[in-house]
């Protein structure tokens, strides 16, 4: 037997993430007796869809089903969708119409010169993260905000990873860790989407599946997350509590990396970020923070 089709099987899992989270009264039905399951059951999603039972379980099941957008269209709506979650959805349902590529082209990911030249005349903290959440570069000032990454192995300079490392962590958690989690995981979940089968994003699914019940369960939630920005408190004893915003934007590839950059509003965040780029330029080289880029995991309230 064959076997699954690889973004058949993403559908299917996102399609069953979707379903769990519904419940009955949310979309006009009653709950009526004990139910096995907290969401909706496959039959009563496959009604409100104007789908077979046996239809939508093989869809579930991963099974060579290739629906049509018409049917796509009314499992959207069933679900509740929200137009990021209906584009995956179609993402990976016109994927899975297609044979599976024998060899998937995978160039190396890289920098472009004219991007890193950005970031060197930059004057806030930028970082350029792969598509699986490597870092691929940072500027100066971000490493004066998040600490320098050089004395960690390559293959371990991802934000996952080092998020979900409790060596680093020393076990805290910031209030807000679970949000962080979550936009950083729905970024990889839309990078899966392109390419289910990439060995960087199974070696990270794979190892965080083993060693973290709570990516586990965050990873099962499924969601999506194109791009993502928020607004991070980092305490830095230098210069004292820094309020930031950051923001994702994509650069050119298909998929391409992103620029995640963290500014902060005129007046004194503005200062205190200027403080602490000139103390980190003053500094000896070796002085340097040590440390990865959750650094702001670790020491920000959110």
């Amino acid at each position: 037997m064959s076997s699954p089709h690889p973004y058949a099987r993403e559908l299917g899992d996102f399609l069953r993430a979707r379903r769990g989270r519904l419940r009955p009264r949310d979309v006009g039905l009653e709950p009526g007796g004990r139910r096995k399951v907290s969401g909706l059951r496959r039959e009563e999603l496959a009604l409100l869809a104007g789908l077979s039972t046996d239809y939508y379980q093989r869809m579930e099941q991963g099974r060579e089903v290739r629906p049509s957008d018409t049917v796509l269209e009314s499992l959207a709506g069933a679900l509740n969708l929200d137009e990021e979650e209906r584009r995956h959805l179609f993402t990976l349902a016109h994927a899975a119409r297609r044979p599976v590529p024998a060899r998937p082209e995978r160039a190396p990911e890289r920098v472009p010169d004219s991007t890193r030249r950005l970031l060197r005349v930059m004057d806030t903290p930028a970082v350029v993260l792969g598509r699986h959440l490597d870092l691929l570069d940072r500027n100066v000032m971000a490493e004066a905000l998040l600490g320098d990454p050089s004395g960690l192995p390559a293959e371990r300079l991802n934000m996952l990873l080092l998020l979900f490392d409790e060596e680093l962590n020393d076990g805290r958690r910031c209030h807000d860790w679970e949000r962080q989690a979550l936009d950083y995981i729905g970024m990889l979940r839309a990078a899966v989407a392109t390419d289910p089968t990439h060995p960087r994003a199974t070696a990270i699914v794979g190892e965080l599946s083993i060693r973290s019940a709570e990516f586990r369960r965050l990873w099962a939630r499924h969601d999506v997350r194109a791009s993502v920005s928020g607004t991070k408190t980092f305490r830095v004893p230098e210069v004292g509590d820094l309020v930031l915003d950051w923001d994702t934007y994509p650069l050119p590839g298909n998929p391409g990396p992103v620029m995640l950059v963290f500014t902060a509003e005129p007046g004194a965040q503005a200062d205190r970020l200027r403080l602490l780029a000139s103390l980190r330029a003053s500094r000896p080289a070796h002085e340097g923070r040590r440390g990865g880029p959750d650094d702001h995991v670790r020491g920000g309230e959110g």
